[in-house]
């Protein structure tokens, strides 16, 4: 019902606003009024200030926009592609920036300095060999540069050696979490198809394949500082695409195939947080959500967290309507550290097996062990009473 009113509302304005017009246009019936449509010499000057107004604006706005939001871009990249990315990026926004000043400004100033002028006569010429040739082979010598240093720079990423050593990993994506598959100690991923999906078995994994049989499943992603890690990445269900931001590396996931990626993480976790960006960065954070909570206390909410700083994976696609939660938690640790927790890791094949047997236990037994259970937390409900009264009489 107010939907329906705020449209009566705004098509009886419309039709307000209509009226007005025509009452202004018959107000203005006898006035001497100039309807050539040709500007005059003063309409072009005031169309050449505006130019030079917005000129300033385009500057001003840009210088404010680096003071400003210049600190939010992403810092020291942690991997060892990172810096080559990066580098690709500066040379690209310099080149950006020095363009589009120059050419900003020449279009401004020549707008203005050649307005319009009734005893001015335009000067036409078909074509100039010398300024086609000028726009036509710079920009190609500066665009097959960036190219042809960006394929460096792709190859140098993407290439993986097969004989290389590298730990693979499957990141495995579908609406709306992220769930990856380690290769265990054969370091080969056994073979999955997303028709094989059943029970536990949430990535379709081919358990009749001998490299499946040590592969882990877990939902938080670890791995080791100064290793490759090469990712092979397949989606269940949309077209999704696996970001890691401080690692600069990004790779869509596609539904039907699989896409790979690697890069050697070059920071530990912890040694990420020590750096000092990240420790202001956490600190302002941190600030932030004291003064956030103080608002929330006190119209009766529940204070915020602080904030710890996690590396992350996330979706880089709209995948859907929670696509912003789809992340998972990223932990580079040291070599040591990395084989401890893979090593406490039970494989896909054993979480099948005990599912199986959970489910094979016949019905009496697990009637028994119900009631079993009962008696025990029974006997513990008394102890804990007689040992409180005892206590009171002591105390007594």
């Amino acid at each position: 019902m107010t939907s329906l009113l705020v449209i009566i509302v705004l098509v009886l304005l419309g039709v307000a606003l209509w009226q007005l017009t025509k009452i202004f246009d018959l107000t203005q019936v006898g006035n001497v009024s100039d309807d050539s449509q040709i500007a005059s010499d003063n309409d072009n000057n005031i169309q050449g200030y505006i130019m030079f107004g917005f000129l300033a604006f385009i500057y001003i706005f840009t210088i404010y926009g680096l003071l400003k939001w210049g600190n939010l871009v992403l810092h020291t990249p942690a991997s060892e592609h990172g810096i080559l990315v990066d580098s690709l990026m500066n040379i690209t926004w310099i080149l950006i920036f020095v363009v589009q000043v120059i050419t900003q400004g020449l279009l401004y100033w020549f707008s203005f300095k050649y307005k319009g002028n009734k005893n001015n006569k335009a000067l036409f010429f078909a074509d100039s060999n010398k300024l086609e040739a000028i726009w036509s082979i710079i920009p190609s010598i500066v665009l097959a540069v960036l190219i042809l240093y960006g394929l460096y720079a792709w190859n140098n990423i993407m290439f993986v050696d097969k004989d290389e050593d590298v730990i693979e990993i499957e990141l495995y994506a579908q609406q709306f979490k992220w769930t990856a598959r380690y290769a265990g100690p054969d370091n080969v991923l056994g073979k999955a198809n997303v028709r094989l999906i059943e029970g536990i078995n949430t990535l379709g994994v081919d358990m009749s394949d001998p490299y499946a049989q040590d592969d882990i499943v877990v939902s938080e992603l670890h791995i080791p500082k100064g290793k490759k890690v090469h990712f092979k990445m397949r989606s269940q269900d949309v077209l999704h695409s696996a970001y890691f931001p401080h690692f600069r590396a990004q790779m869509n996931c596609v539904p039907g195939m699989v896409t790979e990626f690697a890069f050697i993480p070059t920071y530990t976790t912890s040694e990420y947080r020590e750096l000092p960006f990240m420790i202001e960065k956490v600190a302002n954070i941190n600030k932030l959500r004291a003064q956030k909570s103080t608002e929330l206390l006190a119209n009766g909410g529940t204070a915020l967290d602080p904030y710890t700083f996690d590396y992350l994976l996330l979706c880089n696609k709209i995948c859907g309507a929670s696509h912003y939660n789809m992340q998972m938690k990223v932990v580079v640790d040291s070599p040591e550290d990395f084989k401890n927790w893979l090593s406490d890791k039970t494989t896909l094949a054993q979480d099948i097996k005990t599912a199986a047997a959970a489910a094979e236990k016949p019905a009496d037994e697990v009637e028994t062990t119900k009631d079993s259970s009962m008696v025990k937390d029974t006997v513990k409900a008394v102890i804990d009473t007689v040992k409180a009264a005892v206590a009171k009489v002591v105390m007594k």
